[in-house]
């Protein structure tokens, strides 16, 4: 957009089109355009000495005015950017021997990452996350649609390709989870605030177990409940296309529910895990030994037909853990309970 085509514009019909101008404006201790006359003409009424206050002048108020527009178009069309398949290229082991693999991952992808403790996981998807090229320990190299990836890319706060769950999720600003997701919805330019807000929030609910409100600092978040708040905001919201979750099954969350929501929003998902109901609801495993990948499993049918018993028996687990949560009595025929009459 040009300058001209900025300032001819209706005030009030472009703070409805661009929100986040409000904000521009009430960092300066200005009011927002509400008028049906032209940007232009609004600056230009503005009182200088107000201006003054902040180093400005009209011409250069103008001028920043501009380039903030033109970094939130640019911020919004970058957001929306698609991914096809991202390679990871091998690079080598503890010992310095090659990682003879290159394996390409496209959308709906999910992928299981398994190993002992110890073995490369952590580092695996730590490689994706800083989109390696060569520059880490292991050597291995991170590829975007058959390219590496440019440095504004790798770098950038504004446009990142990975989103990462780790283990240990912990908040440092007093936020209530309310103004916590509003801030990040605003950030992402989404349209009905509310809406994404309310959904954010009732899937984080569901996933954790635990009830708590949207008033709740979240800073008082339990590690569940910040885990699925966090998971409930990268499903719902982040236009990340690449998610990375490390042992999810320690989160104290809906686990199958969690990788359903990712998947559902067709995005690439790797995922450290112990699990074996988590493992073989991937399609594949990539399996670490000596920090290498070792071996590429692909789910089979027979497995797949194994997962339906184990997520009925982990159901079970599940209500055993409500009964204990909920001060009961656990008095059961341990026999029934495997055989599927308890």
């Amino acid at each position: 957009m040009t300058a001209e085509e900025l300032f001819q514009q209706n005030g009030r019909k472009l703070l409805q089109q661009r929100p986040y101008l409000s904000d521009f404006f009430a960092s300066l201790g200005l009011p927002s355009p509400a008028g049906s006359q032209p940007l232009g003409d609004f600056l230009s009424a503005l009182p200088a000495e107000k201006l003054f206050e902040f180093g400005l002048d009209k011409e250069s108020l103008a001028e920043q005015l501009l380039t903030f527009v033109q970094q939130m178009d640019q911020f919004s069309r970058s957001a929306a950017r698609p991914i096809g398949t991202v390679t990871l290229v091998g690079g080598r082991d503890k010992q310095g021997r090659p990682e003879n693999i290159s394996l390409d991952l496209h959308s709906g992808d999910v992928v299981c990452v398994v190993g002992p403790t110890g073995s490369g996981k952590s580092r695996l998807l730590g490689d994706i996350e800083c989109m390696a090229q060569g520059d880490t320990p292991t050597g291995r190299r991170i590829l975007i649609d058959g390219e590496p990836p440019d440095e504004a890319t790798r770098l950038s706060g504004e446009q990142r390709l990975v989103a990462q769950l780790s283990q240990n999720m912990n908040f440092v600003m007093d936020l209530s989870v309310r103004d916590f997701v509003t801030m990040h919805a605003e950030s992402r330019l989404v349209a009905d605030i509310d809406a994404v807000v309310e959904q954010i929030f009732t899937t984080a609910v569901d996933l954790a177990g635990e009830p708590f409100t949207l008033d709740t600092p979240v800073t008082a978040l339990s590690g569940g409940q910040s885990r699925a708040l966090m998971i409930a905001d990268v499903a719902c919201l982040s236009a990340s296309p690449i998610v990375l979750i490390d042992e999810i099954e320690n989160a104290g969350v809906d686990r199958r529910r969690a990788l359903e929501l990712l998947v559902k929003k067709e995005k690439i998902v790797l995922m450290a895990t112990h699990d074996p109901l988590l493992a073989l609801s991937g399609d594949r495993r990539l399996v670490i030994r000596n920090g290498a990948i070792a071996e590429v499993i692909e789910t089979s049918e027979a497995e797949r037909a194994g997962l339906g018993q184990l997520d009925i028996l982990d159901c079970k687990l599940a209500r055993l853990r409500d009964q204990v949560r909920g001060g009961e009595r656990i008095d059961f025929d341990l026999a029934a309970f495997l055989s599927g009459e308890g």
